[in-house]
């Protein structure tokens, strides 16, 4: 991961160039030659007893003038070298090549201070001399002392330049220009000392500040060059995050100096500024160019900084999102291999329509499942492919895993294609299947409703050849396949199940067209014959037609003794016919499962042994496994008796409006209560026959599936509203004729709510009984009394604890169905009601409504209580009018919605002394209350214990979010409100 910072040639080009400014630098301030700074010497300076003016002599000659100075001779001659040293090295170097002109002012001196100064010139003075000026002492005895000493002190000075004595300033003007010269020498140039100073240790500091971050900035590189990147993403982005503050750092740095600098440089161009004709003397004029040139190597240093920081700071943003990169790769590629592999075992492709439907949903869920890990890679593809664009580092490592997402999201949406084009072609073929089992099932009903007694006439003969041939006519609407056709459209998707199914239904398919045709000859015939009277003989009743999931059999299966309705008409009426229909015989069986599950014969004497000596237990699951085999044939017996028939054309105009449009609303998931039971659960349940321990399991890993319970209770109230509108038609009667039911449908449509109760009995009973160790005990030992420590061993064990569980989510199931259906028969409730969440408690109290003005805080209240029905939901309650209904049980309730509020608005609170069955709730604000009384002081203490943990819980979890968002303001405390649960008047 760190290659690239090894590799890298940028921090040593960036040291480079700033080992160029602090060069550069030094050349600008000439350090070479100018050992000493102003701040150093600062003191000498500020003496004043020479100064560096910044006027110029002949030929460009820097000028140094040496003021009249008390006490001039006893300078110390290190402090003298030093201020001359300074003076020297701060012209140019080309300036101080042509030589300094020294202009000594002597006027009220004497001639000591004359010599004195010559000596230490002569001494200690560091550059090149080209002329020296005197001004002589104006008194006559010293000026006469001057001339005399300077003739005889000549050789001893070693001058090796001309020293000019001059009498006045006057003279002095006659070798330099009055311009070049200050004022206190006659001059017109402008020069203050402080402020030259001033500049000078300015610029002098800048220089060193300039130099100084630089260097920092060297140091800083070389850091970076060497840091490695680690190899988690939280330690990179601390990394970036500690670069990026001291980046920060250096370049507030950097700004703070170039703005000293341009503060300075206009400061030393201020004289400039103040008049048009106003313009630099050479001091400023060089303490100018010398910022210029400072600012030039302040840009530079700022340019090489950028670039290295920008090129640095790309580098740690590639790695990071490099990391980012293969991280979410990694994630995402395991999302989708877990998808894949589950698209690679989903290989069900159904036996049924409803069973293929079902897949598809499962199907269809798996891949909204999946949906979001595509969505995920495609992005991630995506963001692989704008890192190659923008020429990261890692694009060979990139490049093949953008790829591999890619190739990885074309497998999701192909096998997904191709799943959903198999479930589709499988439920087409099953729904082929059905259409031809219900025009094979309405034949049947055809050919058994058509009475022998009407065909002993020729018009009677000739209505029956008519609906044969209008039924036969319907195919066409049903598509029916020929083998071959079948065969070769549905190749693929037949498996050994689906083939036997299909070879069943589709030599029924063949059954039933040969009997029609051998019918239809025998009418023919018979019409023929009418000219023999015949004696009409009506069916025997044992044989009456039943249409309810025919079965067909071959000729060659049928015992002697068994004969339709039809073979009986042919055998009595049709002797010139009967071998042909003696071919042709069928039987139409009546699956009468209720009548069938509690009217057969008793059972023989070895099964009555064989259950004394089952455990209790064992008994009980036996009880529960035939109970279950009898539930499910009494819905089979539904859906084929009820449901099936409505869609057969011989019965519709049987079938009013109503009914026919609110058909689903009517039997609501029973469907999918068979499925389950039949496919799954029944299946599940025989497996504890030799296993008992693994029953309350089943139970328990079906939570979520029993669900569908709750969604079948919920309907009930409409289902009821639609059958007591409809329970007179003749549809239904005719249906219940046909499954020999005594009792009418809807006393069936509650079997789901009775198998719920079954299931909690046959729990507890168990729970009653011996530990799983017991189960396999002698029921001899059972009566002996060796198992009377069984419940107490149960308790203790895992198996008693996983009954506990299984009879506590029964019965929880059981209470949220009746909830379900007492919610369901609520009218006018919003659509709303359900974000409440789950229904928890329901019942009916008086309640008084309390209003109070806030202006007149003036008490109003309704003294007559009103009945309420009341809804306490996880995250809300609901009041609902009651008012009584005639219906065939005489008066009944019935619930209208009225008003629903949240519980994180309502506090709650006991009243005082003699209130045993009341409690109040009211809004924050306090503006409207409702008392309510219950039926007892028992019921009083469970709601209003139930309703204080929902707002404990509430506040807690309001507390959870404002302590998280408190920053952000988002949450106000005030959101939160009181809770003032159990206080006291």
């Amino acid at each position: 991961m760190q290659f690239w910072l090894k590799e890298e040639m940028a921090p040593q080009e960036f040291t480079r160039r700033l080992t160029r400014v602090i060069a550069c630098v030094d050349e600008i301030m000439q350090q070479e030659i100018r050992p000493l700074l102003a701040v150093d010497i600062i003191e000498q300076l500020h003496r004043q007893f020479a100064i560096l003016s910044g006027g110029r002599g002949k030929g460009g000659a820097p000028i140094i003038t040496f003021p009249e100075f008390v006490g001039f001779k006893h300078i110390p001659d290190e402090d003298f070298l030093n201020v001359m040293t300074y003076l020297t090295s701060i012209p140019s170097v080309e300036a101080a090549s042509i030589g300094f002109v020294i202009v000594i002012d002597r006027r009220r001196d004497k001639w000591s201070s004359v010599k004195a100064s010559l000596t230490r010139i002569a001494v200690a003075f560091p550059g090149n001399l080209q002329l020296i000026f005197i001004l002589r002492p104006s008194c006559f005895i010293q000026r006469t002392f001057t001339d005399i000493g300077i003739k005889y002190y000549r050789d001893e000075f070693k001058m090796k330049v001309p020293i000019v004595m001059l009498n006045s300033v006057s003279d002095l003007h006659n070798y330099i220009d009055k311009s070049q010269l200050t004022e206190d020498l006659g001059g017109t140039l402008e020069y203050r000392h402080s402020q030259w100073i001033n500049h000078r240790t300015a610029i002098e500091n800048f220089a060193l500040a300039l130099k100084s971050t630089a260097q920092m900035l060297q140091t800083f590189g070389a850091c970076l060059a060497t840091t490695e990147m680690p190899r988690s993403m939280p330690s990179s982005e601390d990394l970036l995050m500690s670069h990026t503050r001291q980046q920060g750092k250096l370049q507030d740095e950097l700004k703070l100096l170039g703005k000293q600098g341009t503060t300075l440089l206009s400061c030393i161009q201020e004289q400039a500024t103040k008049s048009p004709t106003s313009k630099l003397s050479l001091n400023e004029a060089e303490n100018v160019a010398t910022m210029e040139g400072l600012l030039v190597q302040l840009n530079e240093t700022e340019k090489a900084f950028s670039q290295f920081w920008s090129e640095h700071h790309l580098k740690l943003n590639q790695c990071l999102q490099l990391q980012h990169f293969e991280h979410n790769f990694c994630e995402v590629k395991l999302a989708l291999d877990n998808v894949l592999a589950e698209q690679a075992e989903f290989t069900d492709i159904g036996d049924s329509a409803m069973r293929v439907e079902q897949l598809l949903k499962e199907y269809k869920k798996l891949e909204g499942e999946g949906q979001e890990s595509l969505e995920k890679a495609q992005l991630l593809a995506v963001i692989g492919d704008q890192l190659i664009q923008s020429h990261h580092y890692a694009v060979d490592s990139i490049r093949p895993q953008c790829a591999e997402l890619r190739h990885l999201c074309d497998d999701f949406i192909n096998e997904n294609k191709k799943k959903h084009d198999i479930l589709e072609k499988s439920l087409e073929l099953h729904r082929q299947l059905d259409k031809v089992s219900q025009w094979c099932e309405e034949g049947i009903y055809l050919l058994a409703s058509q009475a022998v007694d009407k065909c002993q006439s020729r018009e009677g003969v000739d209505i029956a050849l008519t609906d044969i041939e209008t039924f036969l006519g319907t195919a066409k609407e049903y598509q029916l396949p020929s083998p071959n056709e079948f065969y070769n459209q549905y190749e693929l998707m037949l498996t050994l199940d689906v083939k036997a199914k299909a070879q069943k239904v589709l030599q029924k398919l063949g059954d039933v067209q040969e009997i029609f045709h051998k019918r239809q000859m025998s009418l023919m015939k018979l019409a023929a014959r009418q000219t023999r009277p015949v004696q009409p003989v009506a069916p025997r009743p044992e044989f009456s037609p039943k249409w309810v999931s025919p079965k067909i059999r071959q000729p060659s299966t049928l015992a002697p003794h068994q004969k339709t309705s039809e073979e009986h008409y042919v055998e009595t009426d049709l002797n010139s016919v009967e071998k042909e229909d003696d071919e042709t015989k069928f039987e139409v069986k009546n699956e009468e499962i209720l009548e069938s599950s509690h009217d057969g014969e008793s059972p023989e004497p070895e099964q009555l042994d064989s259950s004394k000596n089952l455990s209790p237990s064992r008994r009980i699951i036996r009880d529960l496994l035939e109970t279950e085999e009898t539930y499910i044939k009494e819905i089979k017996n539904i859906i084929d008796g009820y449901i099936i028939p409505m869609d057969f054309i011989w019965l519709k105009h049987l079938i009013p409006d109503v009914l026919r449009n609110n058909k689903e609303f009517l039997f609501g998931n029973i469907r999918e209560l068979y499925e389950f039971h039949n496919r799954t659960f029944l299946k599940e349940l025989e497996k504890c026959t030799e296993n008992p321990e693994l029953l309350a399991h089943c139970f328990l890993k079906r939570k979520e599936d029993l669900q569908i319970y709750f969604k079948y209770h919920k309907n009930l109230p409409r289902a009821r509203a639609i059958w007591q509108e409809c329970q007179d038609c003749t549809y239904f009667g005719v249906c219940q004729r046909q499954l020999g039911h005594s009792l009418p449908l809807f006393k069936y449509l509650r079997g789901p709510s009775e198998r719920l109760v079954k299931y909690q009995m046959l729990l507890k009973g168990l729970l009653d009984f011996e530990s799983p160790e017991d189960l396999e005990m002698d029921p001899g030992d059972l009566e002996g009394g060796s198992a009377k420590n069984g419940p107490e061993r149960t308790k203790d064990s895992a198996f008693s604890d996983d009954l506990q569980q299984a009879l506590a989510m029964m019965e929880d199931l059981i209470k949220s169905c009746e909830l379900a259906v007492d919610l369901a028969a609520v009218t006018g409730c919003p659509d709303d009601i359900r974000k409440l969440g789950k229904l928890l408690m329901h019942g009916s109290f008086n309640v008084w409504t309390v209003h109070k003005d806030r202006y007149k805080m003036k008490d109003l209240i309704r003294f007559k209580p009103s009945q309420r029905q009341i809804y306490l939901f996880e995250q809300g309650i609901v009041f609902c009018k009651i008012r009584m209904e005639p219906s065939d049980q005489g008066l009944s309730p019935h619930y209208s919605f009225k008003k629903s509020m949240k519980l994180m608005t309502l506090s709650i609170r006991q009243l005082g002394r003699g209130s045993n069955r009341k409690f109040e709730i009211a809004n924050q604000n306090g503006l409207e209350k409702y008392i309510l009384q219950a039926a007892s002081k028992e019921i009083r203490d469970c709601w209003f214990s139930e309703i204080s943990k929902l707002l404990l819980e509430q506040q807690n979890n309001m507390k959870d979010v404002y302590e998280d968002e408190e920053n952000g303001r988002q949450i106000s405390p005030k959101s939160l409100g009181a809770l003032p649960v159990g206080r006291q008047l």
